[in-house]
């Protein structure tokens, strides 16, 4: 049985590969090719019928992962209204100015475009030593706020109160711990709990 986030994930990602065709991973956060970006996700390799029909290009401040176009999300080397739709999984934590990332985003996004986008809230730290460091975690407010200019935002909570504490713990190593832990959450009626791993978010300029 999937997740209320997964589900969320899977027809966000659906929606933006069917509709749009100029496609920005930030990051490279999605993880389909093998090639590109530091991790393979191979439970996300349906996502892959899709990159015949569309223009799918990865940027990544360094070139250490052979991203497609090498930049900074602070200052995105695109035109204005140049691209369908952003993805960025994990990116928003690692940077210095959140407040520049939005405004840049939103910037070369055209009228309609999707962005897709997860952030961390109740989450460990794991800043990449002479990479990245890790600075942020947002909550549902800050993510308002930072979105304010966009036409529609959509939010999904990831994991609820006692499964996140389960999954910072030794204990979230094991699955069956998770899901006892969901299962105790939607008993106690938790699912909209502010209490969470992080946030999928789905904008629409």
């Amino acid at each position: 049985m999937t997740t209320p986030w997964d589900d969320f994930f899977n027809q966000k990602i659906k929606q933006t590969f069917e509709d749009k065709k100029e496609i920005l991973d930030i990051g490279g956060g999605l993880r389909i090719l093998e090639n590109k970006g530091n991790r393979y996700n191979h439970n996300r390799a349906w996502i892959k019928e899709y990159l015949g029909k569309v223009n799918y290009r990865i940027l990544d401040p360094v070139p250490d992962y052979h991203p497609d176009i090498i930049g900074d999300i602070h200052n995105l080397p695109l035109e204005n209204e140049s691209l369908d739709a952003i993805i960025c999984i994990a990116v928003l934590e690692h940077i210095e100015n959140p407040f520049k990332a939005f405004a840049e985003m939103y910037r070369v996004l055209k009228k309609g475009g999707y962005c897709f986008i997860y952030v961390p809230f109740l989450y460990r730290y794991h800043a990449d030593k002479g990479y990245y460091g890790d600075f942020w975690r947002y909550t549902e407010d800050s993510l308002k706020y930072l979105s304010k200019d966009f036409s529609k935002i959509e939010i999904q909570n990831v994991r609820w109160p006692l499964e996140t504490w389960i999954y910072l713990s030794p204990l979230g190593k094991k699955k069956f711990f998770n899901k006892l832990a969901r299962f105790l959450d939607k008993l106690a009626h938790k699912q909209n709990s502010k209490q969470t791993s992080g946030y999928n978010v789905f904008l629409i300029k």
